[in-house]
């Protein structure tokens, strides 16, 4: 009887750890699996430099290229609270991470903890992504003022006012006598120059249209979009016109500029390649039925970038024939960037996506549920962005 009762108590120990471990593999997330985002997350995330991503876009170009590299499966760290919706794209500079929110605060949150540092009110919603320059932060609001503020505090240093709204992000760039200066443009049509010390105006250049998106600057030469329709391209020293290339149709997004070349895309679902010596377009890439409001990453020979056709593109550089595009299930008015072997980018969809560069093939995905408008930031083997729901995401990967 004893040795039957023995039997029975070894056979139900064995049943009860073969369901357990049946539980814990159905319920093991795999590579690439969407999961549902929880409010912070305990384990130490991996750094793996000392990179920032100071400006939209990462640097004077606008190009879009993050350093180091990603593992094909990112891990949510925290996720930080707003009281509204996030089109801002984050900045990362000295594990801090700064963002700007439709509740019309610009937030500075520590990169590894996602807890408040500092946050300053503006009296309008903030879509444009910081620009962080020597322990300053400037950053445009709706109220149509640029701000500069402490990047440590949070304090205002100065506020600069324009006539219109300011929707795209800031740039910056040396003076000739070694002083910095900034750039951002208007909804009053203009391109404003500023004194980064003092925030007085050093010059503007006017167009004939709004300014949406942000200056890409190269060669002492500033080179933006306008919904205008024109490629406009600006000396920087003294704000006078070097040329302008016709687009066809207004430009809603920041153009990239590398080695001379100007990529970026319209609102009549071209995207291109211009020369600015030449003063023109060198290519037309036509591989889509609806507008362009994304930025482009540029590559060593591929130029990335997403469609409110719900995919995203990838063209070569030379000839801007297609060499893949990925489909989503919204508009990607989110701009790519590339890291690595991978490309990350959001989707009105509600998820953010991590794509092979190679060959367009999905690697990670992760999903939200509210439209991602805002582009990511990539640094220390983070990636930050915001969201629609109000909330900034962080993600690493893990030990």
């Amino acid at each position: 009887m004893k040795n039957t009762i023995r039997i029975v108590l070894a056979i139900a120990v064995i049943v009860t750890v073969c369901v357990l471990f049946a539980v814990l593999i159905i319920n093991r997330p795999e590579s690439g699996e969407e999961h549902t985002v929880a409010e912070s997350a305990e384990p130490k995330f991996t750094v793996d430099d000392r990179s920032s991503w100071p400006m939209f876009r990462g640097e004077h170009g606008l190009l879009g290229r993050a350093s180091g590299t990603l593992p094909d499966s990112l891990t949510a760290v925290w996720k930080f609270k707003t009281n509204d919706s996030i089109k801002s794209s984050p900045a990362i500079v000295d594990d801090l991470v700064f963002i700007g929110s439709s509740d019309d605060n610009i937030y500075a949150i520590d990169l590894e903890s996602g807890q408040q540092v500092w946050t300053y009110k503006t009296t309008d919603a903030i879509e444009a992504a910081p620009c962080v320059v020597e322990g300053s932060v400037f950053v445009g609001s709706l109220d149509g003022f640029l701000y500069a503020l402490d990047a440590k505090k949070g304090s205002l240093k100065w506020k600069y006012q324009t006539d219109g709204q300011i929707l795209g992000a800031a740039n910056w760039t040396r003076s000739p006598d070694g002083r910095i200066w900034i750039l951002v443009g208007s909804y009053d049509n203009k391109l404003h120059c500023v004194d980064s010390t003092n925030g007085k105006v050093v010059w503007t250049y006017e167009t004939d249209n709004y300014i949406n998106g942000s200056p890409a600057v190269s060669d002492q030469k500033t080179v933006f979009g306008g919904c205008d329709a024109m490629i406009h391209v600006v000396s920087l020293i003294d704000g006078s016109r070097v040329t302008q290339i016709d687009s066809g149709s207004y430009i809603a997004a920041s153009a990239a500029f590398l080695d001379g070349e100007v990529y970026v895309g319209n609102y009549d679902n071209i995207f291109m390649k211009a020369d600015i010596a030449a003063g023109k377009v060198v290519w037309e890439y036509a591989g889509s039925d609806a507008p362009f409001f994304s930025s482009p990453a540029v590559g060593e020979n591929v130029v990335i970038f997403g469609g409110r056709d719900e995919r995203v593109h990838c063209v070569g550089r030379d000839d801007g024939k297609v060499v893949w595009t990925f489909q989503t299930r919204g508009e990607v008015d989110s701009s790519p960037v590339i890291c690595g072997d991978k490309v990350i980018v959001g989707s009105e969809d509600g998820r953010l996506y991590v794509i092979r560069l190679s060959d367009g093939s999905g690697v990670w995905s992760y999903e939200i549920g509210q439209p991602i408008t805002s582009s990511p930031a990539v640094a220390r083997g983070m990636v930050v962005v915001g969201c629609d729901d109000g909330y900034v995401y962080a993600f690493g990967s893990m030990r």
